[in-house]
């Protein structure tokens, strides 16, 4: 388990975004496809970074105790108060 955490600890932001990318898609970024163990094994990693690095606070993202955020409706409600869904211009219309 040292050696992951050795490998988070180094970790680019670039090369987390790859993995994020890559377990999105289901495939690497030359098009090859992922196979299940190694999705398996990249989104553990992308986990691992979010929970370590990442300090996240949004709903369904993994926290620093490496617990999932779940927000309540109002704190969704909150959080999305004032921002709007969609604009649209006259010429959509």
């Amino acid at each position: 388990m040292n050696d992951i955490n050795k490998v988070i600890d180094e970790m680019p932001e670039e090369v987390y975004q790859r993995l994020v990318t890559a377990t999105e898609l289901g495939k690497w970024e030359d098009g090859t496809v992922l196979s299940e163990a190694q999705r398996e094994s990249t989104l553990q990693v992308v986990m691992l970074y979010q929970a370590r690095k990442l300090k996240q606070t949004d709903h369904f993202t993994i926290a620093a105790d490496g617990k999932i955020n779940e927000l309540s409706k109002s704190e969704l409600k909150k959080q999305f108060k004032g921002q709007p869904i969609a604009e649209f211009k006259e010429s959509d219309i």
